[in-house]
């Protein structure tokens, strides 16, 4: 395989060459021909979707009192996405949290981290994201915004991000090579067909595999995905779905740019494209899933439908890093030297295996109670999670440098010297919602969830053992009103929940091992939603608040009880979010921007207070122009602006904001049975220079900067 990819890479110049002459040759014949070109339409958000993560069912989006986006394929296709990292192009409210190259996505939704172990699902059901995400089985892509106490047991507040799964269809078969300027590519297939009487069984096949060579230097790597999605009316009241996907994503990782003393450097004056993991003997960091599921609907009456729903994800990492970190020579460890050197660490923790398990049981329908119209769903979720590690290295391997010349190889050290920790959880989640229409404009939207877990960790050398048990109740409601058919304004209130253990070290004294009390986040809401066929648009003005624990005191192991974790404030998030979707003959413009004001209260270390949260930009204005040219041809043009972010907690280091600049363009051209789907897109266009986001991770400020300018193509055939 690696010997066929291998050839492919070479051959691609003169693939791409070769068909963009016939592609020349194709057009003038269509058009001496008098065949007509079909027009182009790229949808973006649409008011009209569903949003499933929301569990109101088949609600559009502009009736339910909560934001949300829904991007699908052909929107993450001209933007050329390929992870999760991708949605902080298109959506104001969602931002980098940790995006380094070859590795997770991690990602802001209004300012607070999501937990990729709880803010994740995928068709609905709970997913672990701690790892690589493919795309390319994938219909689109929901983003709910807010606490999400009825959607999740557990997780942090700011949203969730739910994969939707493509399904079979009718008749289907389309294949797309891509590739990008320093070797990149792509090639992919997407399949479907339906069969036997009444087409009653529907089979949909996605595969592709890619060579990855991108703008960041010493980053290689590839990546594969195959996925299987099958369907069967048994009868007019009964289907059956079931599901199967694996994909492996092999690439070398990269460490992000740091502080260099008490100076912030210059993003002009570093090279976007350095990888400080460039050793020989740095390894790929390597992802391997296999995820699936079975789902059966059944319409039980005229009303009301049953569903059992059932997932599994198996994970299995090989995490390898030449690790930058630190100065010892200058005896700080949030950041890297004066003089541009670091200390390096081979980090290295392999067969890292995360299984999850999920089975929704639930009914919806609708119903009559005391003279109100309802619109019900109920049900119940049971989650099992269990992350298995082993002893892992983490060694300190000599110092290394930003800057080319005065780098140096180290020597590799894999001598596993230090532990993990394994994890357990259950959860048991019952929850009800209803959303019931009062009159013609009023109706209002209620739901509960009452959430049981069960979670155990234990180290892999057997020590600092913890076991917690603890019941949650989390509500929410929302209350719209209909000024017109296509006008409604709304608020709402809601809860989320997260769960947290002392960690059993020493220096806790008693508190260690124990249960911290729920932490409950809340969040108020009101907005205004718009949806017509020329425009859809929405504003809305949220406040979250979320206790913040600390650990106070002395905090040494060598002194028993040293150390407490207490709440010291909170975090409150205040935001002023609009998206609006502007639709014209032959084009349209999709735009949304965030106002955010987020800051510490109440702490009792007065210089606290009022400080700007680590790498949250203030404000994010993310603008997508699409406009036809002539027949077939659409040009395309977006812009991002992000900032201005902190990069230390106490806020004496600021990185500044920045815009960018992309664009692209995608022909459409039939030619009998045929549609070619042509996409040439340049990101970053004026190869800006800026620190994209400033990570503060592990107690060590990190900086990543903005990609230089990269060009893509890519020909999509569809029968």
């Amino acid at each position: 395989m690696a010997r066929i990819t291998s050839r492919i890479s070479r051959s691609l110049p003169h693939v791409v060459a070769t068909a963009c002459a016939l592609a020349c040759v194709q057009v003038a014949s269509a058009q001496s021909a008098g065949n007509s070109l079909p027009s182009v339409a790229v949808s973006g958000r649409s008011a009209d979707a569903p949003v499933s993560v929301g569990g109101f069912g088949d609600t559009p989006a502009a009736k339910l009192p909560f934001q949300a986006s829904v991007l699908n394929a052909d929107r993450l296709a001209d933007a050329g996405l390929s992870s999760l990292a991708g949605l902080v192009n298109l959506d104001a409210s969602v931002q980098d949290s940790y995006n380094a190259a070859g590795y997770v996505s991690y990602l802001k939704v209004r300012g607070f981290d999501l937990d990729n172990r709880f803010n994740y699902r995928r068709d609905g059901l709970p997913i672990n994201a701690e790892t690589t995400l493919a795309l390319g089985n994938k219909s689109g892509v929901e983003v709910f915004k807010g606490t999400s106490g009825i959607q999740a047991g557990t997780s942090s507040p700011g949203g969730l991000v739910n994969l939707v799964v493509k399904r079979p269809t009718t008749k289907l078969l389309s294949a797309t090579l891509s590739v990008s300027e320093r070797g990149t590519a792509e090639a992919s297939l997407d399949w479907s067909q339906r069969f036997g009487a009444g087409e009653a069984v529907g089979v949909r096949v996605n595969a592709s595999a890619a060579t990855l060579r991108p703008e960041l230097d010493d980053a290689p790597g590839s990546r594969r995905l195959l996925a299987v999605a099958t369907d069967a009316r048994l009868s007019r009241d009964t289907l059956v779905e079931a599901e199967f996907e694996w994909n492996r994503q092999s690439q070398r990782s990269q460490p992000g740019m740091s502080l260099l003393g008490s100076k912030l450097p210059s993003a002009e004056d570093i090279d976007p494209r350095r990888n400080l993991n460039n050793l020989p003997w740095a390894l790929p960091t390597v992802f391997d899933n296999t995820q699936g599921s079975l789902r059966v609907q059944h319409q039980l009456d005229a009303n009301w439908k049953a569903q059992a729903h059932l997932g599994f994800q198996r994970l299995k990492t090989d995490d390898r890093l030449a690790y930058a970190y630190g100065c010892s020579a200058e005896n700080h460890y949030d950041r890297y030297c004066s003089d541009g050197s670091f200390d390096r660490y081979d980090f290295r923790s392999e067969g890292e295996r995360r299984h999850t398990e999920a089975l929704d049981l639930s009914v919806q329908g609708r119903a009559q109670a005391l003279g109100l119209a309802h619109q019900i769903a109920a049900g119940v979720l049971t989650t099992h999670a269990k992350s298995r590690f082993h002893q892992q290295a983490y060694n300190w391997s000599g110092n290394g440098s930003i800057y080319p010349d005065k780098d140096q190889v180290t020597p590799a050290d894999p001598t596993l010297s230090d532990e993990s920790t394994n994890r357990d959880e259950r959860s048991t989640e019952l929850y009800v919602r209803d959303a019931v229409q009062i009159d013609a404009q009023w109706q209002a939207f209620l739901g509960l969830r009452h959430t049981r877990i069960q979670r155990d960790s234990i180290r892999t050398n057997g020590s600092r053992a913890t076991s917690y048990s603890q019941s949650l109740n989390t509500p929410w409601i929302g209350l719209s009103y209909a000024i017109s058919p296509s006008l409604m304004a709304y608020g709402s209130w809601g809860q989320g929940m997260e769960s947290d253990v002392t960690p059993n070290r020493k220096r806790f004294g008693a508190q260690a091992g124990q249960a911290l009390p729920a932490i409950k986040s809340r969040q108020v809401e009101l907005g205004l939603k718009s949806g017509s066929s020329t425009v859809d648009w929405s504003i809305a003005w949220f406040d979250i608040q979320r206790p913040v624990w600390i650990d106070a005191g002395a905090c040494d192991d060598a002194t028993p009880g040293s150390c407490t974790r207490v709440e010291d404030g909170r975090a409150r998030h205040r935001g002023l979010e609009a998206q609006a979707d502007l639709k014209w003959s032959g084009g349209g413009l999709l735009g949304s921007w965030m106002e955010l004001k987020a800051r510490r209260e109440g702490s009792a270390d007065a210089a606290t207070n009022g400080l700007q949260p680590v790498n949250v930009p203030k404000r994010n204005i993310k603008l997508q122009l699409r406009q036809t040219v002539i027949a077939g041809l659409q040009g395309q043009i977006g812009l991002v602006y992000e900032g201005p972010r902190a990069v230390l907690p106490d806020n004496s280091v600021l990185i500044g904001g920045w815009s960018r600049l992309d664009a692209g363009v995608r022909y459409e051209q039939a030619m009998g049975t045929r549609l070619y789907t042509w996409r040439v897109g340049v990101d970053n266009l004026t190869d800006k220079r800026a620190w994209r986001e400033s990570p503060y991770q592990y107690g060590h400020a990190y900086l990543y900067p903005l990609a230089p300018r990269t060009w893509r193509a890519s020909l999509e055939v569809s029968l």
